[in-house]
């Protein structure tokens, strides 16, 4: 790995000398533009909608428009009079237990790896930070954007994750949240019942990208000169169940007979499960008498 930034964690008077690099990488299969009849790179110009000249790279600045249509130009030297005090420094500016921070404010992950001089100091705020089971909330400056980040430990190694600022972050307008949606209680146990036996300990070695892999074996024949076979459909997707119990109660007989490898014959069910199905089947036929009343009134 390169380190894409050098800076250093300022934790009061305490000073990190430390090399920051991209944690993660998405893996997918790029493409070119290309013409359709020879294969060849599409490639594109840099031209000035006003002279229609092409314009070289030095000659490029970045322009805000207006809502008059019109555009103000920023110059190099106009982002270096910015206020970023944070430009070579991690300040760390509170700690906080990681569960009050909501997920959706999570940007992008870094390693840290400590520079120089820097191992000691690196261990012991490591250390103290692990054992506190709290995050440090930071401000750091990258690519000439300050961002909020925490600061926590990974196998041994910080990660700082920069965050999104608060409003950044979209509110859900959604008519169904003000609509009264009835929910039976013997649907939401049935639910539970099925969360309950889908649980299972998070083993990310379990999944793969199947398309990812889907599309690399059909350039790979391609490549080879071999007939492109398509994949086995898989099952049409299933639009909304009508009887929601009725569907509730399938996914929780097909997810049991998936986790005990059963694939035909269902697993005979225990005095507690035939209990709770009568219960459930009686619950509904209450329901349904009730409905049929109402509409005969």
């Amino acid at each position: 790995m390169r380190a894409i930034w050098k800076g250093a964690i300022s934790f009061g008077l305490v000073t990190i000398p430390v090399k920051l690099f991209s944690a993660t990488e998405q893996k997918d299969v790029t493409f070119h533009q290309v013409h359709r009849e020879d294969g060849g790179r599409i490639r594109y110009k840099r031209v000035c909608t006003i002279d229609g000249e092409e314009v070289a790279y030095a000659d490029i600045a970045k322009g805000y428009e207006l809502a008059t249509g019109e555009i103000v130009v920023l110059t190099d030297e106009d982002f270096e009079d910015l206020p970023l005090t944070t430009s070579r420094r991690i300040d760390v500016l509170q700690f906080a237990p990681a569960d009050q921070i909501d997920p959706i404010y999570f940007a992008k992950s870094y390693y840290l790896e400590p520079d120089g001089q820097g191992a000691k100091p690196y261990v012991l705020l490591r250390t103290a930070l692990e054992s506190s089971g709290q995050v440090a909330v930071v401000k750091v400056a990258l690519r000439q954007r300050e961002s909020l980040a925490t600061l926590r430990v990974r196998d041994g190694v910080f990660v700082l994750e920069t965050m999104l600022w608060p409003d950044e972050i979209r509110t859900p307008d959604f008519g169904f949240l003000e609509e009264d949606v009835e929910v039976r209680p013997q649907e939401l146990k049935m639910a539970e019942s099925l969360i309950t036996t889908m649980e299972a300990d998070f083993d990310p070695t379990e999944y793969h990208d199947a398309y990812r892999e889907a599309l690399q074996q059909v350039i790979e024949a391609k490549v080879a000169g071999k007939e492109v076979i398509a994949p086995p459909a898989g099952e049409e997707e299933a639009g909304p169940a009508v009887d929601l119990m009725a569907a509730l109660r399938a996914s929780v007989e097909a997810a049991k007979r998936e986790r005990s490898g059963e694939s035909g014959t269902p697993r005979k069910k225990t005095a507690a499960a035939k209990d709770d199905d009568e219960k459930a089947a009686k619950d509904d036929e209450k329901a349904a008498r009730k409905r049929k009343s109402r509409k005969s009134a």
